[in-house]
């Protein structure tokens, strides 16, 4: 029984199709999530073991639709089997984020996790000074993308260069845009802002061109995505403990209503993702026959 009930999960992860949305915790960045998230389907699966026999090659495609900090947490919107084709329109749909901006700190990676390069007086900065400059950022606007980001040189992400201690220059500002911005809080030195945004955009560079707006500086203390698409994190992120494949069996068809039926036919092409990191995994298990009949992978 054991070994059909394996086998009926195995070939039940290798149909699903479609994409859904998870709940990335603080701490590991976007693709360190999705081999976790891999790893406990196939573990749940028992895939690859002797009694998976189905075919001679399986494929498991998996994929994230928009890479989020490692500081951050909130949805990651994921692509399974035929949903990785769909992932591409998850790069240039809106966003939104509960941003807690630091005043008075600067740092090298824009947010908490990088070392204070600068810093300046905050203590006159009023709520209302925040709320007056806000129009300056919203609608469609110019930014220059943060030194540490995964947009690359030369095929190598920024970040990784910068970690490296190589010199690497500020990409051009180019355009993005912003549908809403609002402060949501004010206790000095910190500022909440809610904001929804188009692809490409940084919430980083967004603070830290406030304080610089406000003549003074700003890094990012905690971000949040509480939103990508039409996935929301109260309604649609599956915790860890969801990452089951009868759960993202049924996240799948709850979340199929939400996208559009052309979706589903459309192909994605890697020059449409404009610099942004669409990333897939690609697991290929192939069986071999071996001596004592056992299937190796």
């Amino acid at each position: 029984e054991a070994r059909v009930s394996k086998a009926a999960l195995a070939t039940k992860l290798l149909s699903l199709s479609g994409v859904f949305a998870v709940h990335k915790p603080k701490g590991p960045t976007s693709a360190e999530l999705l081999n976790r998230l891999k790893e406990k389907l196939l573990a749940e699966a028992g895939m690859p073991s002797p009694e998976w026999t189905k075919r001679k090659k399986q494929t498991l495609k998996i994929g994230h639709g928009g890479t989020l900090d490692s500081a951050a947490r909130g949805v990651l919107v994921v692509g399974i089997g035929r949903g990785t084709k769909m992932l591409t329109s998850m790069l240039s749909g809106s966003k939104r984020y509960i941003a807690i901006g630091e005043l008075g700190k600067a740092t090298d990676t824009l947010d908490s996790t990088g070392k204070v390069t600068e810093e300046k007086p905050y203590d006159k900065i009023t709520q209302e000074d925040i709320e007056g400059i806000l129009q300056k950022f919203t609608g469609n606007i110019m930014q220059v993308p943060p030194l540490y980001s995964a947009l690359k040189k030369d095929g190598q992400r920024l970040s990784t260069l910068m970690k490296r201690g190589e010199v690497v220059e500020a990409k051009p500002a180019r355009p993005v845009t912003v549908y809403s911005l609002s402060l949501q809080k004010f206790q000095p030195p910190f500022f909440t802002l809610d904001v929804e945004c188009g692809g490409g955009f940084y919430i980083r560079s967004l603070v830290s061109d406030i304080g610089k707006e406000l003549s003074s500086c700003a890094n990012v203390l905690e971000l949040t995505r509480t939103k990508q698409g039409p996935f929301t994190l109260e309604e649609h992120a599956l915790p860890e403990d969801k990452w089951t494949i009868d759960d993202i069996a049924q996240s799948l068809e709850h979340c199929s209503s939400l996208l559009p039926a052309e979706l589903a036919l459309k192909k994605s092409k890697p020059e449409d993702s404009n610099e942004q990191v669409l990333s897939c995994e690609y697991i290929t298990l192939s069986e071999t026959k071996g001596e004592d009949d056992v299937i190796k992978t």
